[in-house]
């Protein structure tokens, strides 16, 4: 073999690991720290695969082969160009077979110290599905609860900026976690790549200590939570954090006030909730957003729609929210919710961790 091989628990040997797959492939997950040196583009892989089905596999080898070899030429006379022979890369691709086997060939081939990972992508992404199904279970949990607009988000910034672990899964989704969470300008990631930002996420917590989280339902935006993870959440000790309506409400406009700019997608948005509310209320609310009166519809959306349907949610699945304890701030400063963070890491630091 003109080529070694690697497994997943040697990633960190390689001066590069290098994702052969197609750029479409390589953008809806791959390897933390990878880059990507397709021998085959998107619309090449189409190709080939077209020639296999409709015509014969070996044509469409030939092709492929022929595309392979120039698209890895391309890489030896541009990104590899400036390597020394100590250079040691790591290559995969889905299934470690012959995208994979062709780089590495000729890598090695130059002399460099090539290894192509065992199984490819698919034993990392099999991996990944498997350290997210047993690594929340390790993990003491702390869940922020309370209704839209309360200040889990900023709360959960303010433990972080004290030096507190948390799990962030709304930045992780890029998303607000709400019919109106669609952050502006800023697509949500994939499925896969959420979860393997999450891994990394998880992975970097020390087991020991606390680990504080906003509750949430077990999708945000497109994304579904690992239900590991989801249970996990579910049976940890909580926090309800109870903040006036007037202040919920102040906090939602200035943190939807893209919504405010464009009007005509508030109302596009808000038809989602006709199932709900029927056509009677939803013009209602139309009619308070062409009038420009923001802080009754907000008022109106919290009291009628998002927190009866919060704490139905609440009640039916943290099982400890009975003997959680309250936060009650009359006010969603930064000083009001770093006092609260101190306050709560105090009275976390009292209470003994479960099994422990």
């Amino acid at each position: 073999m003109l080529f070694r091989t690697a497994n997943l628990s040697q990633l960190g040997e390689f001066d590069e690991i290098i994702d052969v797959r197609t750029p479409a492939e390589f953008a809806d997950d791959h390897i933390p720290g990878a880059i990507n040196c397709p021998v085959l583009s998107d619309e090449e892989r189409i190709t080939v695969g077209t020639l296999y089905k409709q015509v014969s596999p070996f044509e469409a080898r030939k092709a492929g082969a022929a595309l392979v070899a120039k698209n890895i030429a391309r890489h030896l006379e541009t990104h590899f160009r400036g390597h020394q022979k100590s250079w040691r890369p790591l290559i995969y691709c889905w299934r470690g077979g012959q995208r994979s086997g062709a780089m590495s060939i000729v890598l090695a081939q130059v002399g460099w110290a090539a290894h192509k990972l065992e199984g490819g992508y698919k034993t990392y992404r099999r991996d990944v599905l498997d350290k997210l199904e047993a690594l929340p279970q390790s993990l003491t949990l702390r869940v922020i609860c309370g209704p839209t607009g309360s200040g889990k988000s900023r709360l959960l910034a303010a433990l972080a900026g004290i030096g507190h672990q948390v799990l962030d899964l709304e930045t992780l989704a890029q998303h607000r976690g709400s019919v109106l969470g669609r952050i502006p300008q800023q697509p949500q990631p994939s499925q896969k790549w959420f979860e393997t930002l999450l891994l990394q996420t998880l992975q970097g917590f020390d087991s020991s200590r606390t680990v504080y989280v906003e509750s949430e339902s077990n999708k945000i935006g497109s994304i579904t939570l690992p239900p590991a993870l989801v249970a996990a959440m579910h049976a940890s000790a909580c926090v309800l954090v109870e903040t006036p309506l007037k202040v919920r409400v102040a906090a939602l406009l200035e943190d939807y006030r893209h919504y405010i700019a464009d009007p005509e997608a508030l109302i596009e948005q808000l038809q989602v909730l006709h199932p709900f509310h029927g056509g009677k209320r939803l013009e209602h609310w139309n009619s308070l957003i062409r009038a420009g009166d923001f802080t009754t519809l907000v008022e109106e959306l919290l009291t009628l729609h998002y927190d009866p349907g919060y704490f139905r949610a609440l009640s039916k699945h943290y099982v400890r929210l009975p003997e959680a304890g309250s936060a009650t701030p009359d006010n969603l400063s930064a000083d009001a919710l770093r006092s609260l963070a101190i306050e709560l890491s105090r009275d976390n630091s009292q209470t003994p961790h479960p099994g422990k």
